[in-house]
């Protein structure tokens, strides 16, 4: 055997294989990897344009909540302002009704006063009677003498 021989048959089928390998073979490994690298690309774009829509709706986010707190603050301050209102209308309807009521009472205690009075004037002129009748001796003839009590119970 020669080793020439050997070597040429050698690199003739290695020729082959290289041919059949390059012609049929290495187009579909090429085509698989190429699939391969634009998934991947497709996939990185992906997550690119997903990272992206997550801050945008992150920012979204804290832009509604920042609404949302400020929503509140002005409620709880209208609540708050509300609820001031609320009690100085309170206080001062108290006020009135305070007013309303020692209004009352003063013209209850006039009232009482004025009944009070006229008792006490009815009183005195049935004392004076009495008295004059023990001074006179005789009983005082209330019809007969009707307008000289009066007088005498309205200057009293």
């Amino acid at each position: 055997m020669n080793i020439n021989a050997t070597l040429l048959g050698q690199i003739l089928v290695f020729a082959a294989l290289v041919w059949f390998t390059m012609k049929f073979i290495w187009p579909q490994v090429i085509k698989a990897i190429d699939q391969r690298n634009k998934e991947i690309a497709d996939g990185l774009e992906a997550a690119a344009r997903g990272r992206s829509e997550l801050d945008a709706a992150q920012d979204r986010v804290e832009a509604l909540v920042g609404q949302a707190r400020g929503q509140a603050s002005r409620i709880i301050d209208q609540a708050n302002g509300r609820a001031a209102r609320i009690v100085e209308e309170a206080r001062e309807e108290g006020e009135r009704e305070r007013q309303r009521l020692v209004g009352l009472a003063h013209s209850e205690i006039e009232r009482e006063t004025s009944r009070a009075r006229d008792e006490l004037r009815e009183q005195v002129a049935l004392l004076a009677i009495a008295g004059a009748e023990k001074i006179l001796q005789r009983e005082i003839d209330r019809s007969a003498h009707g307008e000289m009590l009066e007088r005498f119970t309205s200057r009293i």
